[in-house]
């Protein structure tokens, strides 16, 4: 008979309360607080903790005055052992409409991807022979990339935003998909319109309409004024959705930048209503990709994956 892998011994030590004392001790920083939220004595819960680690065969927390950390190899174990009660709740939740409906895939993207390209992406796949649900959540890249590393969603269609993956490279797969062109735009009665050449010189003192500080839209403005050499003006208002930015744009209330040209030819303001400003240089293309977790093939992804053509 074959020796017992480590993950056999794992699984024939581990249940999923585990994984639930482990994340509640994260939360709640200390053994007295975990403990009354998980309605058991301090000795109970120091002891089921110990019998984790030794299953482990490390620590996963340190003790210190100020309470519990984790260790390096205890917040690889956390991150996984969320995944996996995420991975739990999705579990029980297509089961219990498997009647109906027995595939859930769940999607993040920002909003200019969600209402631009998704449309056909989400027709293909709900007319697929297996009926399936689309669980599709709109959101700012940082926070896409955090429900992505939670198990909260399945896979993100998304800008490339390398500098937030660099720490966890390993943990995701990336396949791109295609470029998209930001553009610096204007209401269609601004005088920079009928310019022979813009510079970016040109455009600090005008009123600006931003994404939000730390956004990667915001990130690629500031860029482009720091490269060539003039200072980044400060917005007169700030949105975190580009649609909404451009229906203020197009009210005259300042010049923007929007992350995919295509979103003037979706209807968000009448035709012609904001045009795009020529300046020079242009604003660098950003990839748009899709990201999944590395590790077992997710049958979700793959039905995603089909519906994009790869």
């Amino acid at each position: 008979m074959d020796k017992p892998s480590e993950s056999d011994r794992l699984v024939a030590r581990l249940r999923f309360r585990h994984l639930n004392l482990l994340t509640e001790v994260q939360a709640r920083g200390s053994l007295r607080a975990a403990a009354e939220s998980l309605n058991l004595t301090q000795p109970a819960l120091s002891k089921a903790l110990a019998e984790i680690e030794s299953a482990f065969g490390f620590a996963l927390f340190s003790r210190t005055t100020r309470g519990l950390t984790p260790t390096a190899q205890g917040a690889v174990v956390l991150r996984g052992a969320t995944l996996l009660l995420t991975e739990l709740a999705h579990l029980h939740s297509e089961a219990r409409a498997a009647d109906r409906c027995a595939i859930k895939i769940r999607i993040g993207a920002p909003p200019f991807v969600a209402q631009t390209y998704l449309p056909d992406v989400i027709q293909r796949l709900v007319r697929q022979d297996a009926p399936l649900r689309v669980h599709l959540l709109e959101e700012r890249v940082p926070a896409l990339i955090g429900a992505l590393q939670r198990g909260e969603l399945d896979a993100l269609i998304t800008t490339f935003p390398l500098q937030l993956l660099e720490s966890d490279a390993g943990a995701f797969q990336y396949v791109k998909l295609f470029e998209v062109p930001f553009a610096v735009v204007a209401a269609r009665a601004h005088p920079l319109l009928r310019a022979r050449r813009v510079d970016w010189i040109d455009l600090v003192r005008e009123p600006w309409v931003m994404p939000v500080e730390g956004s990667m839209g915001r990130k690629l403005i500031e860029e482009c004024f720091t490269h060539a050499g003039v200072p980044v003006p400060v917005p007169v208002i700030e949105a975190t959705s580009p649609t909404t930015s451009i229906q203020l744009v197009a009210a005259g209330l300042g010049i923007g930048i929007v992350p995919d040209v295509a979103l003037l030819r979706h209807g968000i303001v009448p035709a012609g209503t904001v045009r795009q400003i020529r300046v020079a240089p242009a604003p660098p293309a950003s990839a748009v990709a899709l990201i999944f977790r590395s590790g077992p093939v997710n049958p979700r992804v793959v039905l995603l994956q089909a519906a994009l053509g790869l």
